[in-house]
Parts: structure tokens; C-alpha cells; sequence
């Protein structure tokens, strides 16, 4: 087994910044495979209550199996834009003391080359994070047109040799149809004659067709946008990005929600008076080195946390 399976990334950072009440109820967004999850419950009283929801049925059988048996755990398949209408439907809704969203894609799913998701190992060319919805990865490369694949790559992954790439993808889909995650990335080497130091090749065009493909900033824009009215005053966002595109949505809502309602400049008005709906608590946190050293896929993650004041 992959030494870095199930390691939930900044645990004791997230435990501490949800500051989890034994009464509360928190939902966790992004169940994966339960490592934030099972530390929230363990922190929970007979009177606690915890929702997990996850667009991968994979993981949702496994939260089936792991926590089904527990009265006060609550759990919904499907894609956390889904978040005021799991709140309404369980009877939560301004009441959550903590939501948790860690972001991207899971090591479960990075690990299994049936997904799709890793240029490292062979698999076919999915990416989808619920299987049974949408298009795959193989199926849009091959009806896209060049134009489109390079402004994706170059809008999800800021990868600069977007139009390279996307020729040479539209070149090599002629000759066979790109079916698997290998022959994508060794397309992708041999059109990128540039790339960062320490970085595979492959690893923008991976990053940019996934979010495409699962329209994951869109979502994370749609689902930001229902949470003042899922948490209960004084309750807690905690939220783990992985990339600059994610983090920035997040920040720039943290930042608009700090600021209160959006007045004409000029108007004497003081900053209660603008009615913010967050503060922010502390900075953007980074995962400790020794984390970093026991599990490399932590060394990305930026965590945000922001409180509901109003």
C-alpha cells in the first residue's frame, strides 16, 4: 500500500481551527476517506451530529461502511453544490457550528489508475470524479477542438505551452484516438521542450483537464455562495486549497464576505455599519515541515479559516 493513503492533510489544523463543541454539527464536504471526518466524530457527544458528503460513490460506499452504523452521522452522495439542499433536507440549515472543504482530488483516487487521474500510472483516461456522470477525459479530447483544449490548459493549469500542447494533441488523436492516461502524458512531455524543476512534464495538462472536466471551481464558487446560510453564528469555514486558482476564489470571498455589504465609495458609513458577514481568523496556513517530509502531497495545501459574525 502507498505510504501516503488516508493521511489527511493538516488534521490537528483543522480539528483546532473547526474548534469542534461536543454538541455542535459540522459537515464535512469532501468525505475522501474520512480522516478529518473520523477525527471531528471522535470529538463529538451523544448530542453531536456530523454530515459527510461526496460527489465519488467509491467514497461514499466507504463512509457507508465505516460510519453507517452511527446515529448522529448523515450521508449524502453528490457534489457540494448540493450543500443548502442537504442542510434543508436534514434540518441544519443556520445552525452548522463548522464546514469543512478539502479540496482537489483524494490520494484513493490519485492512487488508482481505474480513475484515471495520475499521469504516473497506466489507466484509462477518465478523471471524472463521480464515473457515472458527464463526459470523461478521453471522450472531450476527442471532440474538442484545439482551440478549446489550449484555453483550458491554459486557464486550469497556467500551463504556458497551452497552444503546443493542444496542437500536438489534436495531431496525435488523428492517428489513434487517446484513450489512457500514459499516452497523454508522454504526448504532453514531447510537446513541452520546457518545464519546472522538480515538476513532471504533465502535470498542468493533468491538473487543468480534471478541474475542467469536474468544473470544480465553478462548484467551489456555487457551494462558497450557500455557506453564511448554513452556519450558525460563531460557526466556522475551514477550507483546503491545493492550487492558486482555488485559492484565490476562497480568499477573494473571505475577503468580500470581511468587508460587508459593497456601498458607493464615499458614504459615511462606519464598518459595522456595512454589515460584514465573516472575519477571517489568523492567516493562510501552510502545513509544517515535518508533515510536508511524512506525506509530499501535503506541500501544496494552504488552509483558510473564516467565522460567521452576522
Amino acid at each position: 500500500m502507498n505510504g501516503n493513503r488516508h493521511r489527511p492533510v493538516m488534521l490537528a489544523e483543522v480539528i483546532n481551527a473547526l474548534g469542534v463543541d461536543t454538541a455542535g454539527c459540522y459537515m464535512d464536504l469532501t468525505f475522501g476517506r474520512g480522516g478529518h471526518a473520523v477525527a471531528i466524530l471522535e470529538r463529538l457527544g451523544p448530542g453531536g451530529r456530523l454530515v459527510v458528503v461526496d460527489k465519488d460513490p467509491e467514497a461514499i460506499a466507504y463512509a457507508r461502511s465505516r460510519l453507517g452504523d452511527d446515529g448522529r452521522v448523515s450521508i449524502r452522495q453528490g457534489s457540494f453544490v448540493l450543500l443548502r439542499e442537504i442542510a434543508l433536507d436534514i434540518g441544519v440549515a443556520g445552525a452548522v457550528q463548522g464546514v469543512l472543504l478539502d479540496l482537489g482530488v483524494s490520494s484513493p483516487q490519485l492512487d488508482d489508475p481505474r480513475r484515471g487521474f495520475s499521469f504516473r500510472r497506466p489507466g484509462p483516461l477518465d478523471m471524472r470524479m463521480d464515473p457515472r456522470q458527464g463526459m470523461s477525459a478521453a471522450q472531450w479530447l476527442a471532440a474538442a477542438s484545439e482551440r478549446e483544449i489550449a484555453d483550458v490548459l491554459y486557464e486550469f493549469g497556467e500551463e504556458r505551452h497551452a497552444r503546443r500542447i493542444a496542437r500536438a494533441i489534436v495531431a496525435e488523436r488523428r492517428e489513434e484516438p487517446i484513450e489512457d492516461t500514459t499516452r497523454l502524458a508522454q504526448i504532453v512531455t514531447r510537446a513541452n521542450s520546457s518545464w519546472e524543476k522538480g515538476k513532471d512534464p504533465a502535470t498542468r495538462t493533468f491538473q487543468a483537464i480534471r478541474i475542467f472536466i469536474n468544473s470544480e471551481l465553478e462548484e467551489l464558487r456555487t457551494c462558497l455562495a450557500q455557506i453564511l446560510d448554513i452556519l450558525a453564528i460563531g460557526g466556522r469555514l475551514v477550507v483546503i486549497s491545493f492550487h492558486s486558482l482555488e485559492d484565490r476564489i476562497v480568499k477573494r470571498f473571505i475577503r468580500q464576505q470581511t468587508r460587508g455589504d459593497d456601498l458607493p465609495a464615499g458614504l459615511p458609513v462606519t464598518a459595522s455599519e456595512q454589515r460584514p458577514r465573516l472575519r477571517a481568523i489568523g492567516r493562510a496556513r501552510r502545513p509544517r515541515p515535518e508533515e510536508i517530509l511524512a506525506n509530499p502531497r501535503a506541500r501544496s495545501a494552504v488552509m483558510r479559516v473564516a467565522e460567521k459574525v452576522h
